[in-house]
């Protein structure tokens, strides 16, 4: 029996590392998830204390598979690899911190993950991070019951937290990461109309409001120019409203690798975005790092990361006018920018990789310890393993 005083902070000496299979998109999908699971695996990356890897939800499927270009054959086949891999890694973790995002999402990558980590009998940590959360959990009992049976759900925000609360579920918050090296705050004096924004094109994110506001402020700034991140299935729609409105200066940048995206915050002065539906999003943090005003509407979490005033500016959902002018606000009067960026940039200090870590270091060994006790408890019940 292996010692269970390895995974606590009892002052003997670690025997090992803890491991933790990650389960998650890779980066073959490039979003939100991807992103930050590569950041976490990234910051374990030569800990003393942790050793991480990878479990992808999107294994790579064979290489001479045309027919893996239909829709929900490509499904079927990812399935068939992705059930065996959850199999194998996670019979070698001691803790399973699986990634999860709404709805379909939802049953086809973390469910299986919860499921095989539960045979296994390994602790999982359920870390629950989509905006869609109150309508997915006000729909899905299957997802309530499924995560109320984890051993510890961790949500980045505190909207999340009470989105949990709301549906009996407990859950701990622990912030998205930023890199204040490579995000590196710079002061804008004065605001030049060069906007941002770094919001795939899908429909919860409403960048078509974006485009609207950005009409309005180039009305009074003909020179301003706004530059897109990103990609997704509403870009067409996307395309023919800027040519609709005949907007000018406007750039459509594609999907930008995670490695490249501070050099379009470099190169911007105001950070915009107008979601429907939003959690705690990375870009906003990412722009409040850069030195970045940030303009954006009310949506879910985002008020829990931007307070009115202080560290950015808030609008109504879908109020094309109101984003419109507060961006004016910010290019009128510079001093507000100027404040509060500084304001965002404190705040952002408590979101780096030295605070967050212990946070979720706490957690892995928690649910460790708790499994190696309950080895120990049955072979003290059951010692010949009968």
């Amino acid at each position: 029996m292996r010692c269970v005083d390895e995974f606590f902070g009892n002052g003997l000496p670690q025997m090992r590392k803890l491991r933790v299979a990650i389960v998650a998109p890779s980066l073959r999908i490039l979003g939100g998830q991807a992103v930050q699971a590569q950041r976490l695996l990234d910051a374990w990356s030569n800990d003393p204390e942790v050793d991480a890897w990878l479990v992808p939800v999107n294994p790579a499927p064979p290489a001479v598979a045309p027919l893996l270009k239909i829709k929900y054959l490509r499904t079927v086949v990812t399935q068939l690899m992705y059930w065996p891999l959850l199999v194998r890694e996670l019979r070698k973790a001691d803790v399973v911190h699986v990634f999860s995002a709404s709805y379909s999402s939802f049953l086809l990558a973390p469910l299986p993950a919860m499921t095989i980590a539960r045979l296994l009998g390994r602790p999982v940590l359920l870390n629950y991070r989509s905006g869609e959360a109150p309508d997915h959990l006000k729909r899905s009992a299957t997802a309530r019951d499924a995560i109320a049976r984890v051993d510890r759900s961790i949500v980045p925000s505190r909207f999340l937290v009470d989105v949990f609360a709301s549906h009996g579920l407990d859950a701990t918050a622990i912030p998205n990461v930023v890199d204040l090296e490579r995000f590196a705050f710079r002061e804008r004096f004065p605001l030049k109309p060069r906007l941002l924004s770094t919001r795939n094109f899908e429909s919860l994110y409403n960048v078509a409001c974006t485009l609207r506001a950005f009409k309005l402020v180039q009305k009074s700034w003909p020179n301003a120019s706004l530059t897109l991140v990103g990609g997704g299935s509403c870009e067409p729609a996307l395309r023919r409203l800027a040519r609709e409105l005949a907007l000018e200066n406007v750039e459509f940048a594609g999907r930008v690798p995670p490695d490249r995206i501070h050099e379009y915050y470099a190169a911007a002065d105001i950070y915009l975005q107008t979601p429907d539906i939003d959690n705690m999003p990375t870009s906003v943090l990412e722009a409040y790092a850069s030195g970045l005003p940030v303009v954006s509407t009310e949506a879910g979490g985002v008020p829990a990361i931007l307070t009115h005033g202080q560290t950015g500016l808030l609008a109504p959902l879908d109020d094309h006018l109101a984003i419109a002018a507060r961006i004016l606000l910010l290019l009128e009067q510079p001093g507000v920018a100027r404040e509060i960026t500084h304001n965002a940039i404190e705040m952002c200090r408590s979101f780096t990789w030295r605070h967050v870590r212990e946070q979720w270091l706490s957690h892995y060994r928690d649910l460790a310890g708790s499994r190696e006790m309950a080895v120990a408890k049955k072979l003290q019940l059951n010692p010949e393993g009968k």
